[in-house]
């Protein structure tokens, strides 16, 4: 029995990765069931509301975290699905078939990341309260909520809106702010974004991470991640899974089944840890000085001589103080710096081994190729091939579960 064709519309404002990412789960929806649609989406990603009750089609999918949208729709004549986030007061929902990202669960994901690392000081760094961003007032609801629950305390600041004739004083906020806080702590942003901010202001000053404070962000953006000298760890968004949900929603809708009488909450993906929450207790000044210029400059080709030049201390001192703290030598800690972030390049990107070696500061392809076959008995490349099984396998496990 073949679909009946359908014209259905897409309300976003995709210029964030995460709409994107939610307009992905819509078209993966199309492309593994049997519907037949034409989707709609203007042509530069943004939603266009002026002749909203000319258009003649079978069913939305919109961005219900826009106000101006959900006003639009409030008579829309055909099925209409809701994407947004989710809200700790049941009344605050809309009244439309509504798919939501679980905001409490997104803090919670980050807030045990933090914990399990050890830390036991927590901030948030949230956004001026604003209707088109209320999920960003439910994440700080969920903050305060999450810690006092489990008895710590929790430092918040909104901010200001950060706008390109108020960045420095956005900034000198900000580091006011950071130098008032407790160390060590680890502090949740309220999207990458924000998370960003914090990198930077904490570099320019001088606030070592992670080892004074660890910054997770929320949306896992990959532009994001490599705008700062420290890679951001972060809480992934279950957004293909919004996408793929409200399709799902939408076809039943379409066939004539009544829609659930409560949202749909997603929970997020998972945690992308990396360098920013790396965390680990150390107590000795000049070994946490030595773990932060060693994590910033080890692809950059340095030797142990230039990590005694930054701490300023005598090879003897530090290579003592760094085996009580760490359990092995400052070359070692370089070493491993420089294997880790390949190993992550391997699993992660594309790019061709004899640019990971390049970038990750070995001399040559083949000295890469010695230090794989060290350690792991495999070249680069059969380590990328090992781990893309590996991968292979979880996805075919989750979907035959």
């Amino acid at each position: 029995m073949f679909e009946q064709k359908h014209s259905i519309t897409l309300l976003f404002n995709a210029n964030k990765v995460y709409d994107r990412r939610v307009i992905a789960g819509v078209g993966e929806y199309l492309q593994t069931s049997k519907v037949d649609w034409d989707l709609y989406l203007e042509e530069d990603f943004m939603a266009r509301l002026e002749h909203l009750d000319e258009w003649s089609g079978d069913g939305i999918i919109a961005d219900y975290d826009n106000p101006e949208i959900q006003a639009a729709l409030q008579k829309a004549k055909v099925p209409v699905v809701g994407i947004g986030g989710s809200y700790s007061n049941p009344e605050d929902y809309p009244d439309v078939p509504y798919v939501a990202t679980d905001n409490h669960a997104l803090v919670q994901a980050a807030f045990e990341h933090l914990r399990q690392k050890g830390i036991q000081r927590f901030a948030f760094y949230g956004a001026p309260v604003n209707e088109h961003a209320r999920w960003a007032q439910e994440r700080e609801k969920a903050v305060l909520e999450i810690t006092r629950a489990q008895g710590y305390e929790c430092y918040v600041y909104r901010g200001h809106p950060v706008r390109p004739e108020t960045w420095q004083y956005t900034t000198k906020r900000l580091a006011d702010w950071l130098k008032s806080l407790p160390t060590p702590i680890g502090i949740i942003a309220v999207t990458d974004s924000r998370a960003r901010h914090l990198l930077q202001v904490c570099d320019h000053i001088g606030m070592i991470i992670p080892d004074k404070m660890a910054v997770i962000g929320i949306d896992d953006d990959e532009l994001a991640r490599y705008l700062s000298r420290v890679s951001l760890s972060s809480v992934r968004q279950g957004c293909y899974e919004l996408g793929e949900q409200a399709a799902r929603l939408l076809h039943k809708m379409l066939k004539g089944h009544n829609p659930p009488k409560k949202p749909i909450l997603i929970a997020p993906e998972c945690v992308a840890e990396r360098q920013s929450t790396d965390f680990k207790a150390i107590s000795d000044p000049h070994v946490m000085q030595a773990m932060h210029y060693i994590r910033q400059n080890a692809c950059r080709g340095i030797k142990v001589e230039q990590v005694l030049d930054y701490v300023g201390v005598s090879r003897s001192n530090l290579e003592n103080r760094f085996r009580e703290e760490r359990g092995h030598s400052i070359h070692t800690e370089i070493h491993h710096e420089k294997l880790q972030r390949a190993c992550k390049m391997l699993e992660n990107s594309n790019e061709a081994t004899s640019q990971i070696a390049k970038i990750c500061g070995y001399p040559s392809l083949q000295y890469m190729y010695a230090v794989f076959k060290k350690h792991f008995n495999q070249t680069p490349k059969e380590y990328r091939d090992a781990m893309k099984n590996n991968e292979d396998e979880d996805s075919f496990i989750l979907q035959v579960s």
